[in-house]
């Protein structure tokens, strides 16, 4: 059949470009390309994009990226005409003239490489095909000709076709094992460390001695610890270019092997997450070992849960509109290595592209698991992920769940790990703070009352009613008191707020001692906030408290002992049936399932009833602990309120990381390129790394280890501060971008510090640049994933990408897709009632002195990635402080210019790179 006869499009900011089928190339407006877009569906590269440029609501197309996700399941490219042109091996399109030209031949591509598949991929490919055509896939007569199948061909009868979406049996089940023994106490000594570093970089490998000393460095973590409380502990900043990743893998594969254990290898972003499972293919080279060896392990809502699956397969009836997300989901689950949607080999544009609620909508989020009770337990990604991590040499997790596993001692762990690597350490801080606050708001008590009661039946997730009867009925079904007790609680959390919560409070009509309570705070916040206009959050201090704010968290605190006390006792009867002179008898996984719920009552009710009685007692008291901070916030985003509660920080969060994780361990690596300060005081700089790890509250000092960047950054690069670009106007801070990366032609990063800031220069600068040839894409604008972005900026060497925090912290792109970065102005901590205590508690002026320093070492630090990189960074505020400038490398020279200097410096620097010969 080949490809459909219609054109192809390539939408730009203003202008379009359309691909006739015979070949003419037609320059358009926006409003000519609407309008022939309503004649017949054209080829094109992600259509919601495509449409967003276009000013129209939707657009129906022949998406390549559908194509491909159905053809290539469980893997990724950019999603841009450039990125299906490299994922395919083509040549790379430059202009949009020549992106156009490239989409038939990539949908020519992916349609023979269907006709390729192997006889079993074929039929199961034929029959999810053929059902997702009969829902008005615009592919799917187009692929099943390519896998043979006629259009003249009825599958009505075929098997394959009646089970076609439910991918779930085409997955191994799990299998069980014994318990795994505790890991031996052999110690790693230094030469070893380095011979197994040797090992890994293999023959010929350029050999750095900074990395081999960082590895022996490392192996001293790997000791048995003399005393119980006291783990060895490793203070270890590595400039980039070091190599830390393989140094500290080295010593901890050794030790892993030497004693049949597992390492927990712990970063805070995805990216490191899946460069260090990269990194690992180089010690166990063939993927069956490695698989066995590896494992990424995540927080359950990051994995598809199956059952929510199989409930999308069966609403499809009453849904037909969904066919198309459901089928390309339907194909991605039997391939995918591990059900992991967040960061794993699920492709990150998808849900932009078929929509949230059944892609991203379909994981765990809520808490929602059944455990043995599921249909789909011996082969949920879930569970077969807990259990690999089990018999794992290297385990390669986030701060988030080793801290959660932690405090609720182990959590989906049968024992806690002994031996961790905290990479990223820098951010160790900040992740301790989101895992030990408490939260009494109109968000997080609508989610409990959705994990106690279940979904509303109203909603879009009405098939998903799993609430806290459905996971422990059958378990007490036996036990009147219980069964009573579980009652009581499901009446008692109706008083939890329901669909609408936020709607009726801003308009005066709340409902329940939840909804009042918020009420009474919102109007606190809003009496008392100087920025009431402001479109963003607003907070305020709890004290004094609101006169009528006492008897209304007198009524929520006894609404919340009422749901807290029959949960409790559900708890305890579950626990006592682990313990009891019968516990013995309990089947293995109904074992297993009663020890996951009673530690999601512990997690998911208890404690947090328990954190937000505490800090109702201490609004009725008007004195809060001196270890924490209150506040009252209404969370705003462009003028419209989102969430409204109490919140409670710890002043230090490190002190419960220290007690919680630090403390039961017996090694601790917590490393990173930017763990010091730059204060130009040798100590003070180390300290503040103590501080902001934790490690200072343990009784034995941390060791220190330093090895510097073997980069060159004085010949590498320029930093250079525009003086003359008035910071608090857009349109000049607009005009200062576009000039750069036009200098820069591409290659770009703007970092900004505040979204509105970077939403005002993206609208002014996305049209001049697209003239210029420059593609820009932008977080907060294009509405895809961080991850999703970066891949696109490494992919498009000339494009320009716009971003906040998390870009800044999560972009690791070498060579010239990243020659220039630009930072609207110095990145100072963001005024608030938690940073003030924190500046009063930890050394004011010197304490956001640190802060800042960090954020620009951070920034400055995506620059330079491999030894042949150079590039330019430039900060737009005149009123950048000589005291910051520790951020940045000892002996680069940091130039104060006018922007035509800057413009001028920066074009002729990245026209004649030095040579690193």
């Amino acid at each position: 059949m080949g490809l459909p006869p219609t054109a192809a499009l390539v939408a730009g900011f203003r202008r379009a470009i359309w691909l006739t089928p015979d070949g003419e190339i037609e320059e358009l407006d926006r409003l000519k390309a609407r309008r022939r877009c309503d004649k017949a569906p054209p080829i094109l590269c992600h259509a919601p994009a495509t449409a967003r440029r276009l000013g129209l609501e939707s657009l129906a197309a022949y998406d390549v990226l559908e194509l491909f996700a159905f053809v290539r399941p469980a893997r990724s490219c950019a999603p841009t005409p450039r990125g299906l042109a490299i994922a395919l091996g083509q040549d790379l399109p430059t202009n949009l003239a020549e992106q156009a030209l490239s989409l038939p031949r990539a949908a020519a591509l992916l349609l023979n490489e269907a006709a390729g598949m192997e006889t079993k991929d074929r039929r199961e490919a034929a029959a999810v095909a053929w059902t997702m055509a009969r829902g008005g896939w615009l592919w799917g007569p187009y692929v099943l000709a390519a896998l043979g199948y006629g259009q003249d061909r009825d599958l009505t009868g075929d098997r394959a076709v009646q089970r076609a979406l439910e991918s779930w049996h085409r997955l191994a089940p799990w299998s069980e094992h014994a318990p795994e023994q505790p890991p031996g106490q052999q110690a790693v000594s230094p030469q070893e460390a380095r011979e197994r570093l040797r090992d890994i970089l293999g023959d010929g490998a350029e050999q750095r001695s900074a990395q081999a000393d960082y590895a022996a460095a490392a192996a001293e973590v790997f000791q048995p610890r003399a005393e119980a409380d006291q783990p060895n502990v490793l203070l270890a900043e590595a400039g980039t270019g070091v190599g830390k990743t393989l140094g500290y893998l080295a010593p901890a594969s050794v030790w892993a092997e030497k004693n049949d254990g597992t390492v927990w290898v712990s970063t805070f972003t995805r990216n490191l997450q899946q460069q260090i499972d990269s990194e690992l293919g180089r010690l166990y080279p063939d993927l069956t070992t490695k698989s066995r060896r590896v494992v990424v392990r995540k927080g359950r809502e990051n994995y598809l849960c199956l059952l929510n699956f199989e409930e999308a397969v069966n609403q499809l009836a009453n849904r037909p509109q969904e066919i198309v997300a459901v089928g390309l989901m339907a194909r991605w689950v039997a391939h995918s290595r591990d059900g992991d949607m967040v960061g794993g080999d699920f492709p990150g544009w998808l849900p932009d592209i078929v929509g949230r609620q059944r892609t991203l909508g379909l994981t765990d989020q809520r808490g929602e698991c059944i455990y043995s009770a599921c249909p789909h337990y011996n082969r949920c990604f879930i569970e077969k992920s807990v259990r690999r991590a089990k018999r794992a040499r290297i385990v390669i997790a986030n701060h988030a769940l080793v801290m959660i596993q932690a405090a609720l001692g182990g959590n989906d762990e049968e024992r806690l790990p002994t031996r961790y690597v905290f990479d990223e350490g820098h951010h160790l801080f900040d992740a301790a703070d989101n895992a030990f606050s408490a939260h009494l708001s109109g968000q997080e008590t609508r989610e409990l009352r959705r994990w106690l009661l279940g979904a509303d039946a109203s909603g879009r997730s009405a098939g998903r009613l799993r609430g806290l009867k459905r996971r422990v009925e059958d378990l007490i079904v036996d036990d009147q008191a219980a069964l009573e007790w579980l009652d009581d609680a499901l009446r008692a959390a109706r008083a939890l707020p329901a669909v609408g919560w936020l709607k009726r409070i801003v308009e005066a009509e709340p409902q329940g001692p939840v909804e009042g309570f918020l009420a009474q705070l919102r109007r606190q916040v809003l009496a008392r906030s100087e920025r009431v206009s402001d479109p963003y959050s607003i907070e305020c201090s709890p004290h004094p408290l609101d006169p009528d704010l006492i008897p209304a968290a007198e009524r929520l605190q006894a609404a919340l002992a009422q749901l807290a006390q029959p949960l409790s006792r559900i708890m305890k009867s579950l626990a006592k049936r682990l313990s009891d002179e019968h516990s013995e008898d309990l089947e293995s996984e109904t074992r297993r399932r009663i020890d996951a719920l009673v530690r999601s009552l512990e997690r998911r009710c208890l404690m947090p009833l328990a954190a937000w009685n505490a800090l109702l007692d201490a609004l009725r008291e008007g004195v809060t602990p001196k270890e924490f901070v209150d506040s009252f916030l209404v969370e705003r985003i462009e003028g419209r309120d989102l969430d409204i509660g109490a919140h409670r920080h710890f002043i230090d969060p490190t002190k419960p990381l220290a007690e919680a994780v630090y403390r039961r361990a017996h090694g601790l690596l917590i490393t990173s390129a930017t763990l010091t300060d730059g204060s130009e005081d040798v100590e003070d700089d180390w300290r503040a790394a103590e501080a902001r790890s934790g490690t200072q509250h343990l009784e034995v000092p941390a060791w220190r280890a330093q090895m510097p960047s073997p980069f060159d950054y004085p010949a590498q690069t320029k930093v250079l501060i525009v003086n003359d670009v008035r910071k608090d106007d857009m349109a000049q801070v607009a005009a200062a971008y576009r000039a750069l990366f036009q200098a820069s032609q591409g290659g770009a990063l703007g970092l900004f510090t505040a979204i509105s800031r970077l939403r005002a220069v993206h609208e002014r600068i996305a049209g001049p640049l697209e003239q210029s040839g420059l593609p820009l894409y932008a977080q907060h604008v294009d509405r895809l994933d961080t991850s999703t972005l970066v891949e696109i900026f490494r992919a498009e060497t000339d494009s320009c990408l716009l971003g906040t925090d998390a870009v800044r912290d999560g972009v690791d792109v070498p060579g010239r897709a990243l020659r220039l970065i630009v930072f609207d102005r110095v990145p100072w901590p963001r005024p608030s009632l938690v940073h003030k205590a924190r500046r009063e508690y930890f050394g004011k002026r010197r304490y956001e002195d640190m802060l800042t320093r960090l954020r620009l070492k951070q920034a400055f630090g995506r620059l330079i990635r491999r030894a042949g990189d150079h590039g330019v960074f430039v900060l737009l505020d005149p009123m950048m402080p000589s005291r910051l400038l520790g951020a940045f490398p000892k002996d680069v020279s940091v130039a104060r210019v006018g922007l035509a200097e800057a413009v001028s410096v920066t074009q002729e620097f990245l026209a004649n790179p030095p040579d690193q010969s």
